[in-house]
């Protein structure tokens, strides 16, 4: 049971309400998670525009990709069961590939660089080496996109953090970061 409270569609806040509704549009539900957020207007419109920014940086197959190696790492299954799920049926990531991702690797050389450039930079908390950067570079990843790289682990080291403060209610089919193999 979550450690903070999920606020209902109607127990939101007034200025939550219509980001809520937009987010029931684009996704047909609204996840705990968006809920929750949702308990605070202003964070929920800096996520929401943080996010709508982002999908026009890197293919959504590489912010999946990141978001589950970042989850992985972090430890958290709510992220780890939402991206899966997006990973799976949004982005088209084969069973394989997300568990590959998981263990920050992609069976494409560039992405691989991404998500093992992403994952680095979630366990290093942003340390990582001029190697580590020459490496991501020589993938293919301009400046600009490893920029873009670090504000999708950002991203998701916020929603990471969040759900493992609330314990939030898992409401995708459940993935448990304990379970890779």
């Amino acid at each position: 049971m979550s450690r903070l409270t999920i606020p209902t569609r109607d127990d939101v806040p007034a200025a939550s309400k219509p980001l809520l509704d937009a987010v029931e549009k684009q996704l047909g539900v609204v996840p705990n998670l968006f809920r929750l957020i949702g308990a605070s207007p202003a964070v929920l419109e800096g996520f929401l525009g943080n996010s709508r920014a982002l999908t026009k940086t890197l293919d959504v197959k590489t912010r999946e990709r990141i978001a589950l190696a970042v989850a992985q790492v972090n430890g958290c299954d709510y992220c780890l069961s939402a991206h899966t799920y997006l990973g799976l049926n949004l982005a088209k990531i084969s069973p394989e590939e997300v568990a590959l991702n998981r263990h920050g690797h992609s069976s494409d050389p560039k992405a691989d660089a991404a998500v093992q450039f992403a994952a680095k930079v979630t366990r290093e908390r942003g340390h990582v080496s001029e190697a580590d950067i020459k490496s991501v570079r020589e993938a293919g990843f301009a400046d600009s996109q490893i920029v873009e790289i670090i504000a999708v682990v950002a991203e998701n080291c916020f929603t990471n953090f969040l759900n493992e403060a609330a314990k939030t209610d898992i409401d995708f089919p459940v993935v448990r970061a304990a379970d890779a193999a």
